[in-house]
């Protein structure tokens, strides 16, 4: 995680309660970067966050699915043989 400091210097045990505070605030996701603007006494925090990546869903034979893996050979062939449009 990259840490940017603005407007003055702070000791490293804050900058790990501000990343704790962050961990703490946002469990569900990964902080790339973190800058700490300092007013006076006041800390001003910006999180940035690591793309969430994105799997593509479909509904597939009356299904919602992302991979085709659990499928039976009987809806895998009724995957095959659908008419698949294009846009």
């Amino acid at each position: 995680m990259k840490i940017n400091v603005i407007g003055g210097n702070i000791p490293q045990q804050e900058i790990d309660a501000y990343i704790d505070y962050g961990k703490n605030k946002y469990p569900d996701r990964v902080i790339r970067e973190m800058t700490v603007s300092l007013d006076g006494d006041y800390a001003n925090l910006k999180f940035e966050f690591a793309d969430v990546p994105f799997d593509r869903v479909r509904r597939i034979t009356g299904y919602l699915v992302g991979t085709l893996d659990r499928f039976n050979n009987g809806k895998r062939a009724e995957e095959r043989d659908r008419i698949k449009h294009t846009v």
